[in-house]
């Protein structure tokens, strides 16, 4: 959207408290992101009504799913735009600039996964972007739309059926980026092991990783939202062997018990895992393993909860983030009975977290002294550096501080780690 708007000679401001179009771009997958997607929008319809901005525009996963209805939560708002309608965004700005009335830009609504026989609305094509990232590293998105069924989920709803990118596509984008500048390009879809399935690509995405390493600049290639259930050994093998893709596995599990498992309408199983996690440990020794999970499911009982507890102790993941369960309208998860009240799930998230992170502490202490090679993501006057190595991906891991750092952003140097602050490590320059 941002290349969209200044191709068409609109000047883009870094202050949102002073534009005359202000746009929220929103996430809509569960409460919190809702909560804070509204504080920003009602925030921008206050600047209005002070008469420092002159229209707000909302977009995104929020305004797919919520449409018209953000009209009577927010009075002041003045055009919604719809997931459909997103390369359009510059002509929608003239418009809504030029007219008094409320204005929604809908499009078609994305094909749901369970309309058989449709085909869903195309991916959009993201080259020529402008990045708002580092310029050293970038997400690549390969793929649009989910058709897992998991039944506290809305990502089907609000973002249709699963859809690849057209390789080519998808490698024109990458190449664009390294040509940009960046060495670090970070994978994502909602469900990326299914990529080229709907495409007819056997293994496809271990085919997609294998052409992303023929671009000569592209030093690091990380993927994220592996579904357990798409990971086989071909792509195993692809990332063991591979000197590019780095070895992190971001795989989201929810949980561990094959009862909640089987409510959370999963297709794995606490043997599955287990045997994964086991596969992959076996196949890439030096694997970094992030992973996601859900407490206070319906009907999760304190049992079911202490298998999860043990489950993270035996697994000793890197990194864990964890989620108290939401009921979401229109999920059938909502409408299940034996739902946890809140003051159980607040205690079982903290349980669960404080578990990880002494996990979490120990795996730092027993990096102390080891030397590992660093992206440096951005350097203070003073000289003081932050990086990453291979096992931290940017904005949701820890990250390493480097004291003295003599490189600019963008460069990887070799570090020796001399200690742990929380959850980052410190380290000083070789």
């Amino acid at each position: 959207m941002l290349a969209e708007i200044a191709q068409a000679g609109l000047i883009i401001s870094a202050d949102a408290d002073n534009a005359d179009i202000v746009i929220v771009n929103t996430c809509g997958f569960i409460a919190p992101a809702r909560i804070e997607a509204l504080e920003a929008i009602r925030h921008a319809v206050s600047c209005k009504a002070a008469g420092r901005v002159k229209k707000v525009i909302v977009a995104g996963c929020l305004a797919q799913r919520a449409g018209r209805q953000l009209f009577g939560e927010v009075k002041g708002l003045d055009a919604v735009v719809g997931l459909e309608r997103r390369d359009e965004i510059a002509d929608i700005i003239v418009k809504v600039l030029r007219a008094d009335e409320q204005q929604i830009f809908m499009g078609q609504p994305p094909d749901r996964p369970t309309a058989r026989g449709k085909i869903g609305p195309q991916v959009h094509d993201d080259r020529t972007r402008l990045l708002i990232t580092p310029s050293h590293w970038a997400y690549l998105r390969i793929s649009e739309g989910c058709d897992h069924m998991c039944s506290f989920c809305t990502i089907p709803e609000i973002r249709g059926r699963f859809r690849s990118k057209p390789m080519e596509m998808v490698l024109a984008e990458a190449n664009e980026l390294v040509s940009a500048g960046a060495v670090e390009l970070i994978v994502i879809a909602q469900d990326t092991t299914s990529y080229g399935r709907d495409l007819k690509i056997r293994n496809g995405l271990a085919v997609l990783v294998s052409e992303l390493e023929n671009i000569i600049a592209l030093k690091w290639i990380r993927l994220m939202y592996m579904c357990p259930s798409g990971i086989n050994e071909q792509l195993i093998q692809t990332i063991a062997k591979s000197e590019r893709i780095v070895h992190y596995f971001d795989i989201p599990i929810q949980h561990i018990s094959d009862r909640i498992l089987k409510a959370m309408r999963r297709r794995e199983s606490k043997d599955s895992i287990c045997r994964l996690i086991e596969s992959l440990r076996s196949a890439v020794p030096d694997v970094v393993l992030r992973t996601t999970l859900i407490v206070g499911f319906p009907g999760e009982t304190d049992e079911q909860f202490a298998e999860l507890v043990e489950f993270v102790k035996w697994a000793k993941f890197d990194a864990l983030g964890c989620f108290k369960y939401y009921p979401e309208s229109g999920t059938a998860a909502a409408e299940m009975p034996d739902q946890i009240p809140e003051h159980v799930k607040n205690r079982r998230l903290e349980e669960l977290m404080l578990t990880q992170q002494r996990i979490a502490f120990s795996k730092n202490e027993d990096k102390t002294g080891a030397k590992l090679s660093c992206l440096v993501d951005s350097v203070d006057p003073d000289g003081a550096g932050r990086g990453r190595y291979y096992g931290q991906a940017p904005d949701i891991d820890s990250f390493c501080l480097i004291r003295k750092c003599k490189s600019k952003p963008g460069r990887f140097i070799d570090i020796k780690v001399t200690g742990a602050q929380n959850y980052d490590l410190i380290a000083q320059q070789i």
